[in-house]
């Protein structure tokens, strides 16, 4: 495999590891201990407090779109390749609940995938994109939560499991919803001003990722409560061999972040929520031809919003 393609190759698995950070939680030494599911609370808010539970009805169906927007631009000594996802719209269906002994189960279904293209745009990468938007239509599968956003089980359809859908591409959706539209909650009765931290640790193309999410509770009115969210990650220096490439890749650096806001609609399957975020990395590949040294900067946008709502009885 030739230098310029190896480039390319980072460049994509790059662009698409979106709501990634690696910049170590500067809040994580203060924190009480974790719950059983892992959760820190930071701040227990201001007086009152109370609990922050889901209340989905049985027979509960949301409908959302989301629009991914991402930019990676990858260089070496000698050489750079860049890559741009002008935006990827996803319409998606989530329910009916179905209330179950633990909590409540739901389909959620991408019902459409297409790509968002500005006027002026090459054409001819345009179509690319459009074809290659096409491959998520009716991707899904079934999810079971508890009242606090935990997920207790879960399956993929078998048209998402098919060969042609981009796995790195079913990691950003899954951990876009995850962060962003299913928050989980903290067990301990909490107020405004409250933080919390949810952590979980993500492998992707055999690099293994340590993502820390900071919320704070800034605005309750009835079942709907406003988020500031921090995404964050941390990667140790790790390395990883593709024998049959011959090619070496080594992680030195990754710095990024995102941030954004989320209105959680505690009884509904989905919320409204935007992030953005900025990243730079600093990746050696070794391979037949040298050693190159090679600086990732991305830039990516979410965002989602619910259309609408049917609530259950």
């Amino acid at each position: 495999m030739n230098r310029q393609l190896v480039l390319r190759g980072l460049v994509c698995v790059w662009a698409l590891l979106a709501l990634a950070g690696c910049k170590k939680s500067e809040t994580a030494a203060d924190a009480s201990a974790a719950d059983d599911s892992g959760i820190v609370v930071l701040d227990k808010g201001d007086r009152p407090r109370s609990l922050v539970r889901y209340n989905i009805p049985a027979g509960t169906t949301t409908t959302s779109t989301t629009i991914l927007r991402v930019a990676t631009l990858a260089t070496s000594a000698d050489q750079a390749a860049i890559t741009l996802l002008p935006g990827l719209r996803l319409d998606i269906v989530s329910g009916p609940a179905e209330l179950t002994e633990h909590g409540v189960k739901f389909d959620v279904d991408v019902v459409r995938s297409e790509a968002v293209i500005p006027k002026g745009f090459d054409e001819q990468l345009a179509q690319e994109l459009r074809d290659g938007a096409a491959v998520a239509n009716d991707i899904g599968g079934w999810v079971e939560i508890d009242d606090r956003g935990n997920m207790l089980s879960g399956e993929l359809n078998q048209r998402t499991k098919r060969s042609d859908v981009p796995i790195r591409l079913l990691r950003m959706l899954v951990n876009t919803r995850e962060t962003l539209t299913r928050v989980r909650l903290p067990e301990e009765k909490v107020g405004l001003g409250a933080r919390w931290e949810t952590r979980k640790e993500i492998h992707a193309y055999g690099f293994k990722v340590q993502q820390v999410n900071t919320y704070t509770l800034v605005d309750r009115a009835g079942d709907e409560i406003m988020l500031n969210v921090t995404v964050q990650q941390m990667a140790v220096p790790q390395t990883i061999e593709f024998p049959e490439e011959g090619i070496e890749i080594s992680v030195e650096t990754m710095m990024a972040q995102a941030d954004g806001q989320i209105i959680l609609d505690l009884d509904a399957l989905e919320s409204d929520a935007s992030a953005n975020g900025k990243g730079e990395d600093r990746i050696l590949v070794k391979s037949p031809d040298g050693v190159d040294t090679v600086e990732v900067t991305e830039e990516f946008e979410v965002q989602i919003a619910n259309t609408s709502a049917l609530r259950g009885d």
